[in-house]
């Protein structure tokens, strides 16, 4: 049994559109495709007890113990390990159930797909179901309580914050898209101009003089002081000398802690004598030079929270303590304590589990306690200095008890810092009077509070923090969305994806496109190469300037991770045609079928799914989409064209010479195709196809009539706009076309437009795609032999596990079957075979070059066309 492949998706997958994180691992089971599990003796009986739970897998059966019954009656491998990987990252905190099992072409090979919630956790609970497996056949240990522990220590490290994964879901159940920035907690919102940032509980609205202040305690003191706010007397030290000053001033106890600290960190609190004083000035000072020595107030620690000057909760903070009950001793308390299923590790739990510390051993020694002491029993014993929950601290919602006159305080102070999110630190007795009647104190005001103690308390009421915040960055109204037109297909794909962009771009959007030659920000190429997957697209939704996004999206991208965006607005699929089969497991028509709806089953309900009434696979998903469906055809009669007709509904056709909307029976004239450069004065019928999908796909937008005509009349085809797509060039004697055309459709489009060009000679410079089937290779030969003269073969860049020879035999083979009398010579390197092309090349010859590589074909004629000018002035 071995692993081929581990693959990760984060998007709309041929899986399910829903369920976006989901692992999916090729898997060989060799041998072990004999031998079920009903065959593996003791296999049941040891699964079982390595992972008892897997008990409520229900699997097909419908009821607990499904799986287990599953395996005693005798099932594969592959789904096994499906389970064990989905029970392996429940157990570490990781609840997540979509398991999928399905054995491909390949006998004995398996695509194991399941969901995650942390990719690094779902790739690691691949493997490890794997090697488990392995273990359980072949009756030796596996450590899996060291499996686990490494699944939550991934989990740790991955996953977002328990503040910013509540803001997270809160924008997700709205239905707002978010895209993680980099590794940490940065966030976006939204797509595009429309986009929000936030890190943890600081957005992009935070006042960054806000945070400044906030950050220096020494300064909120004053000016909360200055505001008639309660705050502990105190001063700014440096040293000893200053310390002393101070303590005499205010007297004991005080409190001491870095101006710059954050979350406790170097804090002591409670100290009465100058001797702790000097230790806690040290201690401090290992976060900062300057330390706050403050009168420290006796009550309750409490914190109130302030999103978008509105107080939203309110909560009693407790530090990690234990309670002696006489017997146990403080390490036996502790571990008695972290027993409590409450309690977890990290954030995979309301609380945290205690962890023995410098602060804890500090604070036990104040007390002249170890971890061998024996509590009096009901004596509470402090074992952080701090409340947080991060180091055990527990929570208890007092929301509904902070008196209103604390309420305004809040509020006031959240003003006055200058905080959109506010955290403030209160010590007093209680919040139900007003802070002056009960001598509490405003301790600290803090930037990016956490919001852990409040999404879900130790006691009280949990509140959701996270939708005021959402609310704060997405008032009532604003659009958090940019318009997203996706373009799939098998051929047309570049080419229809750059003229709806051109036709955005005219109509006063900052467009920004992805293709297979590079992304661009309005026409201004960024990143070059075939940017076609779902980073590309996310490149393009991260982009603050793009106003409107046109994503091509191919096969490979979505096979690979996925579609990089969760919805759009119009998903346009140009046809279905054979090319890429036999590569990842997409061996027909119908499997491809399949990858390229991905595109339309992410189209919002009431978006728009254009397709082409000409391609028969296009057409059997006509009637299988929850979406609104728009058709285009070459041809007015199309059957599917007329049945739309009937029911009124909306189509693009070709129709005596024009573009033209139809609506029912009425017809709307855009222009004619000849006056459109891209279609060759209407000579290229698969440009006119192209321009029918964008012209429609515009229309149904809301674009209007005489805007996509002029832009359309104003897309000229060249080698910088469409690279690749129909780029001819003139010179004297002869033309040259380049075309990216590799698959059989391609060809056939290629050999309808040349009917329509006069030449004396036409001259094919053609190459077989190594990753291709034999017969589609065959295939093209076949064609180009129909339309040329005389052929020149040459290899490809990439020949991708294939001999020259093996593919050059079948091209050959397909020159030979066409009927018809051609000539052929082979020269391998794509400039030579260009070079020779133009220097054979007589009074009105037309030489066509289909190359992978358009960029290095089209440079080479550009260099020709150059000296050809440069010698004509020179002459002259």
């Amino acid at each position: 049994m071995k692993i081929e492949k581990i693959q990760v998706l984060k998007g709309p997958n041929i899986w399910s559109i829903r369920r976006t994180k989901l692992i999916q691992m090729r898997l060989d089971l060799e041998e072990l495709e004999e031998l079920p599990t009903n065959k593996i003796e003791g296999f049941r009986e040891r699964i079982e007890l390595l992972i008892p739970s897997l008990i409520s897998h229900r699997c097909s059966e419908g009821v607990e113990g499904g799986l287990f019954h599953r395996i005693e009656m005798g099932t594969w491998m592959g789904h096994v390990i499906e389970h064990v990987a989905l029970e392996i990252q429940t157990l570490a905190g990781m609840d997540t159930g979509f398991g999928r099992t399905r054995e491909t072409k390949t006998k004995g090979v398996y695509n194991v797909v399941f969901s995650y919630l942390e990719a690094n956790a779902g790739v690691f609970a691949a493997e490890e179901s794997v090697e488990m497996a392995r273990a359980l056949i072949e009756n030796r240990y596996y450590d899996i309580e060291a499996c686990i522990q490494k699944l939550r220590e991934i989990r740790e490290k991955e996953r977002l914050g328990p503040s910013t994964g509540s803001i997270v879901e809160e924008a997700v159940s709205r239905n707002i898209p978010w895209i993680r920035l980099g590794k940490n907690s940065l966030v976006q919102l939204g797509y595009g101009k429309n986009q929000q940032r936030f890190q943890a509980t600081i957005t992009g609205l935070t006042s960054s003089i806000a945070v400044d202040i906030a950050c220096n305690k020494e300064l909120t003191k004053i000016m909360l002081g200055d505001a008639a706010i309660p705050v502990p007397s105190g001063d700014l030290v440096t040293d000893e000398e200053g310390l002393a000053d101070v303590i005499r001033k205010i007297g004991y106890p005080v409190v001491l802690k870095p101006l710059d600290g954050n979350h406790g960190k170097g804090s002591s609190i409670n100290v009465t004598d100058f001797e702790v004083a000097k230790l806690g000035l040290e201690h401090a000072q290992q976060y900062g030079k300057k330390v706050i020595v403050e009168k420290y107030i006796t009550g309750y620690d409490f914190r109130i929270l302030v999103i978008d000057h509105k107080m939203v909760a309110a909560a009693r903070r407790v530090p990690a303590h234990v309670a002696g009950d006489g017997q146990k001793n403080i390490q036996q308390l502790i571990d008695q304590e972290n027993t409590d299923p409450r309690r977890g590790y990290g954030h995979e739990n309301v609380l945290t589990e205690i962890l023995v510390d410098k602060d804890t051993n500090e604070l036990l020694e104040k007390l002249n306690y170890t971890l061998d002491t024996i509590p009096q029993k009901g004596e509470i014993v402090y074992l952080k200095s701090t409340a947080n929950l991060s180091t055990g601290g527990t929570s208890i919602d007092v929301t509904e008890m902070v008196h209103p006159e604390n309420v305004m305080m809040a509020e006031r102070i959240s003003r006055i810092i200058g905080l959109d999110v506010c955290g403030i630190d209160i010590m007093a007795e209680n919040l139900t009077q007003p802070l002056k009647d009960s001598g509490g104190a405003v301790l600290e005001v803090n930037a990016a509070p956490g919001f852990r103690m409040h999404l879900a308390p130790s006691e009280g009421l949990p509140r959701n923090v996270a939708a005021p915040v959402v609310d704060m960055l997405y008032p009532q109204g604003k659009e958090f969305r940019i318009p997203i037109i996706a373009v799939t297909g098998t051929n047309g794909k570049t080419t229809t994806t750059r003229i709806i962009s051109h036709i955005v771009k005219n109509n006063g959007y900052r467009v920004g496109f992805t293709t297979s030659d590079g992304i661009y920000i309005q026409n201004t190429m960024l990143t070059k190469g075939d940017t076609t997957g779902p980073l590309s697209a996310e490149f393009v939704l991260k982009d603050p300037t793009v106003e409107f996004a046109v994503l091509e999206s191919a096969r490979g991208g979505i096979l690979r991770s996925g579609l990089g965006f969760n919805s759009c607005d119009i998903g346009v699929l140009t046809n279905i045609k054979e090319d890429h089969l036999g590569l990842n497991d997409i061996h027909s028509l119908k499997d491809l079928t399949r990858v390229k709806r991905v595109v339309l089953d992410s189209i919002k309900k009431n978006g728009w799914a254009v397709l082409n009434a000409d391609d028969e696979y296009s057409m059997k998903l006509a009637t299988d989409l929850h979406c609104k469906v728009a058709l285009f055809s070459l041809d007015e009669k199309n059957p599917h064209i007329r049945k739309a007709a009937k029911e009124g509904r909306t189509t693009c056709v070709y129709e005596e010479g024009f573009i033209t909307i139809k609506k029912g029976d009425w017809k709307i004239r855009i222009e004619r195709a000849i006056l459109v450069p891209i279609t060759m004065e209407g000579k290229a019928k698969f440009m006119i196809s192209n321009v029918l999908a964008a012209t429609l796909s515009c229309f149904l937008y809301g674009f209007k009539i005489e805007d996509i005509s002029l832009a359309l009349k104003t897309f000229i085809p060249s080698a910088d706009l469409t690279p690749g797509r129909l780029n001819v060039f003139n010179f004297k004697k002869f033309k040259v076309l380049i075309d990216f055309a590799h698959n059989p459709a391609g060809y056939e489009a290629i050999e309808d437009y040349l009917k329509y060009v006069e030449a004396t000679k036409k001259i094919g410079i053609i190459s077989g795609v190594g990753d291709r089937r034999d017969e589609d290779i065959r295939e093209c030969g076949k064609i180009a032999g129909r339309m040329f003269d005389y052929i020149i073969i040459r290899n490809e860049k990439h020949l991708r596990g294939r001999s020259e020879e093996e593919i050059n035999g079948l091209i050959i083979d397909g020159i030979n079957s066409a009927d018809k009398d051609v000539t052929y010579e082979i020269i391998p390197k794509e400039i030579e075979a260009l070079k020779h092309a133009m220097s054979m090349a007589e009074e009105g010859t037309y030489i066509t070059a289909l190359s992978d590589v358009v960029s290095n074909a089209i440079e080479l004629v550009q260099q020709y066309q150059l000296k050809e000018m440069q010698e004509t002035q020179n002459i002259n």
